[in-house]
C-alpha cells in the first residue's frame, strides 16, 4: 500500500550539526550548534543559525574532543546555556524536516538536550545522509554485478570528496551544516528522489 508523501522539494529541511565535548550522548555536553535550511530545493546560507552552548554545571570537555574541534573553555565559559539554544533549535525544527550526517549521534544529543532544557522533543521527521548512502550502496550491485559489493564510505569530508563537493575545514558545526546540506542534494539526485519518502 502506498502512502502520499509529498514532493521533496516542497518540505523545508535543516541541515544540523553539533559540536560535543565527546561522542556520549548520556553524559558529554553539546559546545556549538549549526543549522542551514533548504527550501524548494535551493540552500539558504542568509538564514543559517549558529551558536556556542556554555556546557551544563562545569561538565568537563574531553581533549579528545578539543582535537577535532578546537573549542575550549575559554571560548563557552560566556556562551548561552543549553536552556536558551534548545528553543532557537525547536523554532527551525518545526519549520519542516530535520537533515543530519549520522541520525544515531546527533539525533541523540538533541533528545537529551530538549529533556536538560525541560521541553519535549517534537519527534521531526529525519532525513540521514548516512541512510542515503546505504541505500545508494544497495542499488549498486544492480547496476554493476560484475564488481564486488564495498560498504560505502561514510566520513563526510571523503563522501563529499568522492561526489567532486569542495572541502572545507571539518568540525565546525555551521560549516558540518552546509557540507551536509550539499551532500543531501547530490544524493537526492543520485537516489533519484522525487517524494519525501523516498528519502527515508
Amino acid at each position: 500500500m502506498f502512502f502520499s508523501s509529498p514532493p521533496w522539494d516542497s518540505v523545508d529541511y535543516w541541515a544540523l550539526d553539533l559540536e560535543t565535548g565527546g561522542l556520549d550522548p548520556g553524559k558529554d555536553a553539546i559546545l556549538a550548534v549549526g543549522m542551514v535550511p533548504i527550501r524548494h530545493g535551493i540552500i539558504r546560507l542568509g538564514e543559517s543559525y549558529r551558536a556556542l552552548v556554555r556546557p551544563e554545571n562545569g561538565t568537563r570537555i574531553d581533549p579528545r574532543s578539543v582535537e577535532a574541534h578546537q573549542i575550549v573553555w575559554g571560548e563557552v565559559s560566556e556562551a548561552p546555556p543549553l536552556a536558551e539554544v534548545v528553543p532557537q533549535i525547536e523554532r527551525r525544527l518545526s519549520e519542516g524536516v530535520l537533515l543530519v550526517h549520522h541520525r544515531g549521534l546527533d539525533v541523540a544529543f538533541l533528545k537529551r538536550a530538549f529533556r536538560s532544557a525541560g521541553r519535549i522533543w517534537p519527534r521531526p521527521r529525519v532525513v540521514d545522509t548516512v541512510d542515503l548512502l546505504h541505500k545508494i550502496a544497495r542499488k549498486s550491485p544492480f547496476a554493476a554485478p560484475e564488481f564486488p559489493k564495498e560498504p560505502p564510505v561514510l566520513n563526510l569530508s571523503r563522501v563529499r570528496r568522492q561526489n567532486g563537493l569542495p572541502e572545507y575545514r571539518a568540525h565546525d558545526a555551521l560549516t558540518d551544516a552546509l557540507a551536509t546540506a550539499e551532500l543531501f542534494l547530490v544524493l537526492r539526485s543520485a537516489v533519484g528522489a522525487r517524494l519525501l519518502r523516498h528519502l527515508r
